[in-house]
């Protein structure tokens, strides 16, 4: 895919994104690598439901800022995850409701915070951990992403949000959408009793759905 494509594609998906409520005001980020090792990044303090082609951030591959408006400043978190996980080509950072919401909460599992209640979520995000609260933008995130990266390609951040990695753009909002949808049935469901799927069952899906 051309560099021109993948500009129209990132506006696309980010107008998408903010039409349908999953970010708000300037919040959310999203990168994607070029054909030629470098990176398009959604400028810093701007609306996804607003970006211009023109004006992405435009990065090289030691993500220095080459062309277009400064980039967001969540860069650390962007290029940890691409670092951990090689065949990465986009990243989405949101602030949804009720992923976020989940990410505020104290009594579910770091480990997991997304019980694998439907087929989907464990098809497109696997098991979703939650890293430590950092400051927005501070370099202090890179060593907790390394950490669960490598085997996690959708991730919270307590008190902050998720960030999910992905093989292309489609995927990454994809796998975020799943996310936050299930964080939705999750917070509806609170307090009842749901069936989760099983080992057996899991294992079925990932056989025939490799993990991400």
């Amino acid at each position: 895919m051309t560099e021109a494509q993948l500009r129209a594609d990132l506006v696309r998906w980010s107008r998408s994104l903010f039409e349908r409520g999953l970010t708000s005001g300037s919040s959310g980020n999203i990168s994607v690598r070029l054909p030629d090792g470098g990176y398009l990044v959604t400028p810093t303090n701007a609306c996804l439901g607003f970006l211009e082609p023109d004006r992405l951030a435009r990065l090289d591959a030691q993500w220095r800022h080459l062309s277009g408006d400064l980039p967001t400043k969540e860069l650390p978190l962007h290029a940890a995850l691409y670092a951990a996980r090689p065949k990465t080509g986009a990243v989405v950072h949101l602030h949804s409701t009720f992923a976020t919401l989940l990410s505020c909460r104290s009594d579910i599992d770091p480990n997991n915070a997304i019980p694998p209640i439907t087929p989907y979520v464990v098809m497109r995000v696997g098991h979703v951990p939650v890293i430590p609260y950092t400051t927005p933008g501070s370099s202090d995130i890179i060593p907790l992403i390394a950490a669960k990266a490598p085997d996690h390609a959708a991730i919270l951040i307590a008190n902050h949000g998720p960030v999910v990695a992905g093989a292309s753009l489609e995927a990454a909002v994809f796998g975020i959408e799943e996310l936050e949808e299930t964080a939705r049935l999750v917070h509806l469901a609170r307090g009842t009793d749901v069936r989760k799927l099983d080992a057996e069952q899991i294992a079925e899906l990932n056989r025939k759905f490799p993990p991400r």
